[in-house]
């Protein structure tokens, strides 16, 4: 019967390449003499009264044939079979990893057999591992140029890398919303931008656009907020950032502060750039996420008091010349252009104007949940 399940969960993969999830159906007993293996509609569902033989079944096929397979695709089936419905089996990734190596196991039907299994785990650790190795070797193929030069833009990814890149984010924000606070998912998010994306401005700017409407629901997700944070910062550090690509993004709603001309090389060597729109932004973003969640937004208050103040963002803004961008941002907020003594516009207002706004609103209708006091 376990044998026969192996083989009904292959075929159904050939069968059908655009299997999307997978799941148990509860069934404590066989009721029909049929296959326990169930597709609807793209999803692949085993009745839960098989799998107390099947997982041993095909646990026990791995590590005594491991080395002694009978044909090529009979360990690509057990892996395939056994990772379904034991994902932190850390022994069958590795034998997926040396199928790779040799050439017998494609590696983007690997990363498909991950995707699926993540519908079931969306936590499974042992899968964003596996997941970050398959990448590495596609991203270290030398046949295939991740990026490419084209002509004003610089470097930009191939589609190849694009398509790789969008994939893993349909990925991540999936597993992210099956399963709350998922630190390994919004982990692997932050790996992929870094190591895949490379850390392309472009793409940065669309991950802070895109997962604003998320940060906007889910407000107690801290990893969510981490993963922004993360953003911002990278978005921070770059010290040469192309406008033409800016500009085709939407969030870019103004242009960026930019050094002058004459002090771009002095610069170079000294703090890195600060993009002061995009701070603000996310300033207002956060204060009104904690105003309109009251204290219940803990994690946008980590999130703005820990990143927007303490890191020095806001407050180090007075490094950069005053001009009529930066007087034009600081009208936004209400403040004026005084200077203090040897050090520019009284930029540090900027970080405070936010922070009393948003405790001047939340404070008085917050009630306090300790002890009251004898």
């Amino acid at each position: 019967m376990a044998e026969s399940s192996v083989k009904d969960i292959t075929s159904t993969f050939r069968r059908n390449l655009h299997i999307d999830g997978i799941g148990l159906i509860t069934c404590p007993a066989a009721r029909y003499n049929r296959s326990p293996i169930v597709l609807v509609e793209n999803k692949l569902g085993v009745e839960s009264w098989c799998v107390r033989f099947l997982l041993p079944y095909v646990h026990n096929k791995l590590l005594s044939t491991r080395k002694q397979w009978l044909n090529r695709d009979e360990p690509t089936d057990i892996t395939c079979t056994l990772l379904l419905l034991s994902p932190d089996f850390t022994t069958a990734w590795n034998v997926r990893k040396e199928l790779i190596l040799s050439g017998t196991l494609n590696p983007i039907k690997d990363l498909h057999l991950g995707k699926l299994v993540l519908t079931k785990f969306p936590k499974s650790p042992e899968t964003w591992i596996h997941r970050r190795w398959v990448l590495q070797q596609l991203i270290q193929e030398t046949s295939l140029p991740s990026f490419v030069t084209k002509g004003n833009l610089g470097t930009i990814p191939t589609e190849r890398t694009l398509w790789l890149i969008q994939e893993e984010m349909k990925v991540c924000g999936e597993a992210a919303g099956r399963y709350p606070s998922n630190y390994n998912a919004w982990s692997h998010r932050i790996w992929v931008l870094q190591h895949v994306a490379k850390l392309d401005v472009k793409i940065l700017l669309d991950e802070l656009s895109s997962t604003q409407h998320w940060a906007s629901l889910l407000v107690s997700d801290h990893s969510g907020f981490h993963c922004r944070q993360f953003l911002l910062k990278s978005l921070i550090s770059q010290t040469v950032i192309d406008s033409s690509v800016l500009e085709q993004n939407p969030l870019r709603s103004k242009p960026a502060l930019l050094l002058p001309k004459d002090e771009e090389a002095a610069a170079s060597t000294e703090e890195p750039r600060i993009n002061l729109p995009h701070l603000l932004e996310e300033a207002e973003f956060s204060t009104d996420l904690v105003i309109s969640c009251g204290m219940l937004s803990t994690s946008s208050i980590i999130y703005m008091v820990g990143f927007l103040t303490p890191w020095g963002t806001l407050s180090d803004l007075h490094l950069i010349p005053a001009g009529p961008q930066l007087s034009q941002a600081m009208n936004k907020q209400g403040h004026s252009q005084e200077t203090n003594a040897g050090s520019g516009p009284s930029s540090r207002l900027l970080g405070l104007g936010v922070e009393r706004r948003c405790t001047d609103q939340v404070l008085p209708t917050s009630r306090d949940a300790g002890p009251a006091s004898q």
